[in-house]
Order: structure tokens, then C-alpha cells, then sequence
């Protein structure tokens, strides 16, 4: 996350310095000339200004989504510092309390003028782990303004992506809560509703209605959200959103008023969790069960795309749910007709240095593809599933590896992304080509001639990648 730092104590710039640029991406404001000099020379990211005028936040490009941090030295100044920064467009804004400045009475003060300012005091910072602190304050600021936001608007869309799967469903519900509205004021909504079997039971268990929207139905409404997915997905059709959270890797060619996009946590539900604990939400059971199972979901229970915040959020959750109702929706994954294409792969799939490919032809729904995709993998001496298919005129192609190095989706962005939409993790990964498009760069094939184009490509990219990462070795004179 980018920050700017307003600072004008050294001290407090090199500590600051030493514990946030780990995690963030920091850029110091100075007035002093003479000190921004000798700080440039320590290697500080730190620029001359005078942090009373808004051109100085324009110039470092400040934008809705840069934090800004304002030391409080107890000097008069603040004041049309935080104007210069709300002038400049600064949204998240974040006040730091230094010695005897940082009293109750002080942020009572700046709260009354600033609502959208939160204060924090750095004896209070002191009290615990610095970073997680500060991350926290950090998350409930940012939650807070877009609750604020949002109470403005009578009827909100909280659009999920096509065939939403747990991680969404879940998302949908926990921002509902955030934002302290009900069914009938906070729609859940999908351009294309819900069809795997274990998706489906989960949205009946849980009660959970996903209401079918069309491109111009989205427009009715005074608020959209998006979560679990991000306004590109719909390839154009939405380009402007008020809110986006999300796991998934950004994407340009939007705007969004507000957005929370962690590519590194393994679910959107962990994000959702944090925003719920920021602010203090009362999570029921309903919607803890369901953000439970589509974190265990989406992680494949921590086998992939995992980190130590999606751990603290499953360990937070776990008491609140319903640990039966999610072996309901557990049983529901294997079906005769998942087992059918299990069964086509198995015959029609080669195997060659531990990576499996095989071509389904045409299937009846996407979600058959990535199934197959993620029950290959846990074969022994796999380490890398690609999966393919046709749905609905359109190749879909499923990449999951065991995420130790090599990147599934740069696979697919590589091979893909010219013809159609391809994108994804480290760990799993998905491509969407018209068949028009696929069939112009790379001919008319076989299934056996899909399938051993498949793994051609993947051998190609192993190869690239390894070449790649031995010349980096050699670069920085490391041996094997």
C-alpha cells in the first residue's frame, strides 16, 4: 500500500522508516530543505514541501487510495495541513500523535472538524506490535468512510461474478453486514446465477438469494459494490464502481470510488473478516459459516494461496460457525456427472513430467473444468494440472500447480491474453477464448492435438521460466 508520511521530526521519520517500509510503500513529506537532504543521503524516500499547500500533495500524485499519514506535533499548522491534504482529493487520512500532544481531548477536537480523520497516538502504537496496529487503524478508517458512503444510497447492488462461487456468496453477505442493510436494501446480484452442486446447496442452506442482473438493471441502482471480482471481468460493460474488494490480481481500465484488493490473501472472505473485526460488525453464525467454508473452499483447506492473515481469519471464524452445516454443503462436491469428466480426463490425459493436461471437449458447465482441474492435482507426482474445454462456443482452460514458483497465471497471460480474457494467482488460474479466436492462432485441432498442444505450452513456459530464473542466479553469482 502506497503512504504519504507528513513528518517533520527526524526521529519520527527514521522510526516510521524502519517498521512501515517493510509493508508499505512510504514517501516522506518534509518542509525542511536542509533536512530532506540529509535523509535523501540515509537512503529515506522523502521529498522537499511545504505540507499547508495542496499542489504539494498533487505533485506526489495523491490519490483516493494513498494513505496519508500527519504527524501531530501539537503545532497550529494541522489544521490547514488536513485541509491542504482533503483539498488535494486524500480520503484515508491518518493523524499520529506525538508526546504531549496526543491527548482524548486533541482527537475529540480534529474529529469534530475532520470526521473522516482517525487519530492515534503513538504511546498507543507503542502498546502493541507496531505494524499490526497501525494496519488495523488503517483497515477501520478505510471501512468507515465507505460505510459513510454508502448510507447515502437508498437501493445498493452488491454485484458478485458470474456462477459465484463460496468465496463471493460469502463476500456478498459480509459486506450486507458492514454496511448494516438488509436484503431488500442491499441486493445481492450476479449476471449469471449460481450452478455447481455444492454452490447451490450452500445457497439454499444459508438462505442466501443471488438475483439475476443485466447490464442495464445494474444502472438502477444508487450504490454498486463489487466483491470477489473487479469491473473487467465483464469485459467493458462496467467501468465505473464505488467499491471493489477483492483477492484477485488487480486490473486496470476502471475507476472505483474505493477499493480493497490484497492479491497476496487467499480468499476475499479474509478481507471481508478483517473489515467485519475493523469496525466491530456482530458476525452471526450464518454469515461466519459461510465466510468459514469459502475460505476452507478457496484455499482447498490452506493447500494453496495461503498466508498467515487467512489462517487468523479461518481461527476466528471457526467458533462462530456452524461446523455441521458446512460438512451439508462439503458432501455435495462429488456427483456422478463431476465423476463422468473425471473419467475422460483420466482416459484422454497424458502426463509428462509432472504436469497433467487433458482436454474435455464440449461440456455442458464451467464448473466441470476446474473440478477436474483441482482433483488431478492432488495425484501423486503432480505438480501441475491444465484442464480445457468448450462451454458455450468459448475455450475455458484451468491451470493449477502446487504454487511453489512458477506462476499459473502468467501462464495463461502469456498464451492467452492476446485472444481473450486469462488471468489469475500463483497457484490456479483461468482462461477464457472465444473458439473463433482460439481457432485463428492455433489452428484446427484434434482433441489428441489440443491436448499435446497444452502441453507443449506449458513445457515452454517451464522452460522460459527456469532459464529465466538460472540467469538471475548467475547475475547475482550464486551456485547451484
Amino acid at each position: 500500500m502506497r503512504c504519504l508520511a507528513v513528518c517533520q521530526d527526524e526521529l519520527v521519520i527514521r522510526m516510521l522508516d524502519e517498521i512501515l517500509v517493510p509493508g508499505f510503500e512510504v514517501e516522506f513529506i518534509v518542509e525542511s530543505r536542509p533536512a530532506s537532504r540529509r535523509l535523501h543521503d540515509a537512503h529515506v524516500n522523502v521529498t522537499a514541501g511545504d505540507p499547508r499547500r495542496t499542489d504539494t500533495y498533487l505533485k506526489a500524485d495523491l490519490g483516493p487510495g494513498t494513505c496519508v499519514i500527519i504527524e501531530d506535533n501539537g503545532r497550529r499548522s494541522l489544521k490547514k495541513i488536513l485541509e491542504a491534504v482533503r483539498d488535494a482529493g486524500g480520503t484515508l487520512v491518518y493523524v499520529l500523535g506525538i508526546g504531549s500532544a496526543a491527548t482524548a481531548h486533541r482527537a475529540d477536537e480534529l474529529r469534530g472538524e475532520f470526521p473522516d480523520v482517525a487519530y492515534l497516538s503513538m504511546a498507543e502504537l507503542f502498546g502493541g506490535p507496531l505494524l499490526t496496529e497501525f494496519a488495523r487503524s488503517m483497515t477501520r478508517a478505510r471501512v468507515q468512510q465507505y460505510q459513510r458512503y454508502f448510507s447515502d444510497g437508498e437501493r445498493i447492488l452488491i454485484m458478485l461474478h458470474n456462477d459465484p462461487d463460496p468465496d463471493a456468496m460469502a463476500s456478498g453477505l459480509a459486506l450486507r453486514n458492514i454496511l448494516r442493510r438488509t436484503k431488500t436494501t442491499a441486493i445481492i446480484g450476479a449476471m449469471q446465477g449460481v450452478t455447481r452442486p455444492e454452490n447451490l446447496r450452500m445457497a439454499n442452506l444459508l438462505d442466501i438469494h443471488v438475483e439475476p442482473l443485466t447490464p442495464d438493471t445494474v444502472k438502477e441502482y444508487d450504490r454498486v459494490a463489487m466483491v470477489d471480482v473487479q469491473p473487467h471481468y465483464f469485459g467493458g460493460v462496467i467501468d465505473q464502481v464505488d467499491l471493489v474488494i477483492d483477492h484477485h490480481p488487480e486490473q486496470p481500465g476502471y475507476t472505483a470510488v474505493f477499493k480493497d484488493i490484497r492479491a497476496d490473501y487467499g480468499s476475499t472472505s479474509t478481507i471481508l473478516t478483517e473489515h467485519l473485526r475493523a469496525v466491530d460488525v456482530n458476525i452471526s453464525e450464518r454469515t461466519a459459516t459461510a465466510m468459514l467454508y469459502a475460505i476452507k473452499s478457496d484455499t482447498l483447506f490452506f493447500n494453496r494461496q495461503t498466508n498467515r492473515v487467512d489462517l487468523e481469519a479461518f481461527s476466528y471464524l471457526y467458533p462462530l460457525a456452524d461446523a455441521a452445516l458446512i460438512r451439508k454443503m462439503e458432501g455435495a462436491e462429488i456427483t456422478v456427472e463431476r465423476l463422468d469428466y473425471v473419467m475422460k480426463a483420466h482416459q484422454s490425459g497424458t502426463l509428462v513430467e509432472q504436469v497433467f493436461c487433458a482436454f474435455l471437449g464440449a461440456t455442458p458447465r464451467e464448473d466441470f473444468i476446474p473440478y477436474v482441474a483441482d482433483f488431478f492435482l492432488q495425484l501423486e507426482h503432480v505438480k501441475w494440472t491444465v484442464i480445457a474445454g468448450i462451454v458455450n462456443d468459448s475455450m475455458v482452460i484451468s491451470v493449477r500447480n502446487l504454487g511453489y514458483s512458477k506462476n499459473a497465471g502468467e501462464l495463461v497471460r502469456r498464451f492467452f491474453a492476446d485472444i481473450g480474457s486469462a488471468g489469475g494467482h500463483r497457484a490456479m488460474a483461468k482462461a477464457v477464448v472465444p473458439m473463433r479466436a482460439f481457432r485463428e492462432k492455433f489452428g484446427e485441432l484434434s482433441a489428441e492435438e489440443l491436448g499435446a498442444m497444452l502441453q507443449d505450452l506449458v513445457a515452454q513456459f517451464l522452460h522460459e521460466a527456469t532459464a529465466v530464473g538460472e540467469k538471475k542466479r548467475e547475475t547475482a553469482g550464486i551456485k547451484n
